[in-house]
């Protein structure tokens, strides 16, 4: 076999259940779909944490977020912090890093990647000291050369907004410009070995695109959990985000209604496949250009979106629709290269299984395990717990003015109360077996039987039963905090009933 190449693909807050791989055979992905039928499906894959910045530092450093110093978004990934391409010896390789990135200095070449494509002119502000800020992205530079005008700014910079961008002919939106300079680079490769990562912002918000009447929102269901609402003995935070999502709506589209959750779900569907066409698109040319005998491609996204389960929306809490990723790995030289995992996997597995698939040395100071010798026996893939970490604030409702409060908090609690909510840490493990436990530092502890309760409708935290259990997933938080030097998190006594 000719030296392994890997294209990894990922998504922007895309949950796991948007194909028909994961059961939802409404939304066509066909080109999702037709990876997925020859590749190891992940039924129950999790991120490290439900927002961008942190989930992606995982991703590219194997490192949970607070190993790899990426807390909240637009923490910049320190340089002496290894991702994929500087963790071995690649210097035969071609790299390249396409897409949002969102990990500092957005538009500029870094952490051994050689050849860099951009495509966001939104995180300026964040830019190292030293960069020059009057520089555009080269998603900017496309579309300027096919005479698109950007609309004109306060500040003279010009930049198309990601609106602006969702609005434009799908031949000429972000996630086609990534297929064709992603296809291109396949193609100039040649016969020599690449590292391609290519990341698409759908379908994150705003929720528009060229295909928002692909989907009639008449058709479309409402989450089974839609009426479980953030009640009184739910976390505060869930029960403010509840709140501002119903006064504010998300992604540009009011949520009052259930047509309105039905509009906003449709619009989401159509930005997966919007998505999907477009990887059609590389998958096409791995194909064309002979290179898919050699090529490990990998399909996740960096976390999830609730679209409407518990009536919220984004992400940034640990329910299931927040943290569960699809996660499809394609290995063409496996004896049996497409089966399914029913088993929970943590996406900080990634980095070292792709290095072992590559043929490399797993560096010891990864935080993960690879997978790659259960790969070859996928009846034998024994579950181990899996770690999520919130590290707060990043929430849409700490914008809101502390004048605006009040009405939002009329019986609950203060602004001050309420900011401290949202800054709460919490540590999560969900078990082989299907137990959940969220562990807050302020004591909102919520603990779900996801075999028996998978929508997590029921807090157990005041069940006489859970009382043991919920000791030992303490300790077992306790024990991975400690491995894995998370040591400025102090979550105080185990969780007792309330």
């Amino acid at each position: 076999m000719a030296t392994p190449n890997l294209l990894f693909i990922y998504t922007d807050q895309q949950t796991a259940a948007t194909m028909a791989a994961y059961g939802n055979d409404q939304i066509e992905t066909p080109n999702l779909d037709r990876l997925a039928d020859r590749s190891i499906v992940f039924e129950r894959a999790y991120c490290t944490q439900p927002v961008c910045t942190p989930s992606r530092s995982t991703l590219l450093t194997g490192l949970y977020p607070h190993s790899a110093g990426c807390l909240s978004n637009n923490d910049p990934l320190d340089r002496g912090v290894q991702c994929f391409p500087e963790l071995s010896d690649f210097s035969g390789y071609r790299t390249a890093h396409m897409g949002k990135w969102h990990l500092g200095d957005e538009i500029f070449p870094q952490h051994g990647f050689d050849e860099w494509v951009s495509i966001e002119d939104g995180y300026r502000a964040y830019y190292s000291p030293g960069r020059d800020r009057s520089q555009h992205c080269d998603y900017w530079h496309w579309l300027t050369e096919q005479g698109v005008e950007p609309p004109p700014s306060e500040d003279g910079f010009n930049a198309f907004s990601r609106r602006f961008a969702r609005e434009l002919p799908e031949e000429q939106t972000k996630a086609a410009f990534l297929a064709e300079r992603a296809s291109r680079f396949i193609e100039d490769c040649g016969s020599d070995p690449f590292l391609l990562y290519v990341n698409f912002l759908a379908p994150h918000p705003p929720f528009t695109g060229p295909r928002n009447d692909q989907y009639d929102p008449d058709e479309v269901p409402l989450p089974a959990n839609f009426d479980a609402v953030p009640g009184p003995r739910s976390p505060l935070r869930h029960r403010l985000l509840y709140e501002h999502f119903r006064r504010h709506g998300c992604g540009g589209l009011p949520l009052r209604t259930e047509d309105d959750w039905r509009v906003l779900i449709a619009r989401y569907w159509g930005l997966v496949s919007h998505v999907d066409a477009q990887i059609g698109r590389i998958l096409d040319a791995v194909e064309q250009f002979e290179r898919a005998d050699e090529t490990i491609i990998v399909f996740t996204s960096d976390h999830g979106e609730m679209a409407g389960a518990h009536r919220l929306c984004a992400k940034t809490v640990m329910f299931e629709e927040a943290t569960r990723v699809p996660m499809m790995v394609h290995v063409p030289w496996l004896d049996e290269p497409a089966g399914r995992v029913r088993a929970p996997v943590s996406q900080i597995d990634l980095v070292p299984t792709l290095l072992d698939l590559l043929g490399r040395a797993v560096p010891a100071h990864l935080q993960g395990e690879t997978l790659r010798p259960r790969l070859h026996n996928l009846d034998d893939f024994a579950g181990r717990d899996v770690f999520i970490e919130w590290n707060g604030p990043d929430n849409a409702a700490l914008s809101i003015n502390q004048h605006h409060m009040p009405e939002y908090l009329a019986n609950f609690t203060t602004y001050d109360e309420a900011m401290r909510t949202f800054s709460a840490l919490i540590r999560t493990i969900i078990t082989s077996t299907g137990w959940k436990l969220n562990c807050s530092a302020i004591g909102e502890h919520e603990v779900y039987n996801l075999q028996e309760d998978p929508g997590e409708t029921r807090n157990l935290i005041d069940d006489p039963a859970a009382k043991a259990l919920l000791a030992n997933l303490y300790d077992r938080i306790e024990d991975w905090q400690e491995k894995t030097n998370d040591d400025d998190v102090h979550l105080g006594a185990a969780p007792a009933m309330r």
